[in-house]
């Protein structure tokens, strides 16, 4: 089964990601915030993707991308925030982000989004 870490402060949201993504067999992992997101990517080697958002407390999800990729780690990551501007989606991209969704989201672009960074 894929493991897939969900990164936002919304209780909300992680809980309509996990709706999306439980049924359609994937195990699903939380964190509140980027510095919870990153211990999280530490002790689960085992990750197939991640998805974050941007805006959160204590560390923000560009810092979190920044960290992990700085750690070395490879795990896709797609962000899935309110934000679009251009120059946010650009330094998701640099900092390594595989791709950008916006909130609200369509399950089926959400699922097709995963199944594409997580095929093996």
């Amino acid at each position: 089964m894929k493991k897939i870490l969900i990164v936002d402060d919304s209780e909300t949201v992680r809980q309509q990601v996990r709706s999306a993504l439980t049924p359609a067999g994937y195990d699903i992992l939380e964190a509140s915030d980027g510095i919870e997101g990153l211990q999280m990517i530490r002790s689960n080697s085992d990750l197939s993707a991640i998805l974050c958002d941007v805006n959160m407390p204590n560390m923000n999800g560009l810092e979190m991308i920044a960290n992990a990729k700085t750690e070395g780690v490879l795990t896709p990551i797609i962000m899935l925030t309110s934000e679009g501007q251009p120059s946010l989606i650009r330094r998701a991209r640099e900092s390594g982000a595989k791709g950008w969704i916006m909130k609200p989201f369509k399950v089926q672009f959400l699922l097709s989004a995963i199944d594409q960074v997580t095929a093996s």
